[in-house]
């Protein structure tokens, strides 16, 4: 919260006040009596002459028997959504979901059907792939794989590889990257087949 959106909310305190209390039909005295608090004081708080502190908001709340944010007034909520953009990389639609740097991002891939001629290639890193939609091509050294939606592929980048669609429809892909060859750490395994 900026200052600006403080001394708002400040200021906005103690019309607040004034109007818990008279729709309750609290007096000025009654209020300091239960409070402690001097009447000067209150009325010094609801005309804005004086500041609001959490010494003076406590026991106002619990006086009033509401929570302390109804007294200061919730902070006001901006559009929630983030506007992410993607972009075109090497005819793919790429929207990074990482907003942060860190060792690993996250990216959302929507890979054409036109990309479908393996180039394999090398680099550092480590890359955890999840299929969201349509059929993933993956060619690791030898192995050429199909990965279906749900699926997911991890593998070290340092080995030949390359991904893309198999030609019968764009693929909708999750990477998680590590450009130092972090892994993805799996807390839970599925159970196997067979008893324990």
């Amino acid at each position: 919260m900026d200052s600006s959106a403080i001394a708002k909310a400040l200021t906005d305190v103690g019309p607040r006040l004034r109007r818990l209390r008279t729709e309750r039909g609290v007096t000025l005295a009654a209020l300091a009596e239960a409070t402690g608090i001097s009447k000067s004081t209150l009325s010094r708080l609801e005309s804005g002459q004086r500041r609001p502190s959490l010494e003076l908001l406590l026991p106002i709340s619990q006086a009033h028997q509401v929570p302390l944010d109804e007294l200061v007034g919730a902070p006001e909520v901006g559009d929630p959504r983030i506007r992410l953009t993607p972009r075109r990389v090497n005819g793919n639609v790429v929207l990074p979901l990482t907003r942060q740097p860190g060792p690993i991002q996250t990216y959302k891939m929507v890979i054409p059907a036109s990309r479908d001629r393996p180039d394999l290639l090398t680099h550092e890193g480590y890359e955890w792939i999840y299929v969201l939609s349509g059929r993933l091509r993956l060619r690791l050294a030898d192995h050429d794989l199909v990965l279906g939606a749900g699926e997911v592929a991890e593998f070290d980048t340092r080995v030949p590889h390359w991904f893309g669609s198999t030609g019968e429809g764009p693929v909708e892909i999750l990477s998680l990257f590590g450009r130092q060859g972090e892994r993805i750490h799996v807390r839970a395994k599925p159970a196997t087949g067979g008893t324990s």
